[in-house]
This record gives C-alpha cells, structure tokens and sequence, in this order.
C-alpha cells in the first residue's frame, strides 16, 4: 500500500474541514429557527390566554405598533392580519400603520 502524500491529506482535511463547517452552519441555522418559533409560539400562548396581565396588555400595543412596519413582504402581513387587528391584540391604530406602510 502506498503512503498518502501530504498533499493529499491535506486535500482531504480541507475537504473535511468544509464538511465539518457546513454541519455545524446548518445546525446553528436549525437551532436559531426553532428559537424564533418557540419564542413566538410562548408569545402567542401568553397573549391568547392571559390578556389581563398588565405585562401582556404591554407586549401587545407594542406589538400592534411594531408588527405592521416589521413585515415588509406583502406575503407575510396577510398571515398576522387576523391577529393584529382582531385577535389578542385588536384595535384600531393596526390598521392605519398597515395602510401607511402600504402607501
């Protein structure tokens, strides 16, 4: 059996190298979406069931005047416009900021 040049085995520690960083990139992209979604799933469980907690009726009007500027795709806002303007968090100033940030 011939022995491997160190050219080439440091072809393939490169070649791992790469395979290695592209698992651990993937992973810390896995891990920051399910951060996102359980973050949002625990702030919509605490705004549909505890709406008179002081600290929720907070997070809600934030989210009323934060939420219509932050969804820049048009395909998003149709998701969060039942929410915003009827659900845990209805009122009336969602859909003037909605119809601004349209214009």
């Amino acid at each position: 059996m011939a022995r491997k040049s160190i050219e080439q085995r440091l072809v393939e520690l490169e070649a791992k190298k790469a395979t290695l960083k592209a698992r651990l990139t993937k992973q810390s992209r896995t891990e920051d979406t399910r951060r996102k979604v359980l973050l949002g799933a625990f702030v919509l469980h605490r705004l549909e069931n505890r709406a008179d907690d002081e600290t929720v009726k907070l997070v809600s009007t934030w989210l009323r005047r934060e939420l219509p500027g932050f969804l820049v795709r048009d395909a998003d806002r149709p998701l969060f416009a039942t929410f915003v303007a009827g659900g845990a968090m209805a009122g009336a100033e969602v859909t003037d900021t909605v119809a601004s940030v349209d214009a």
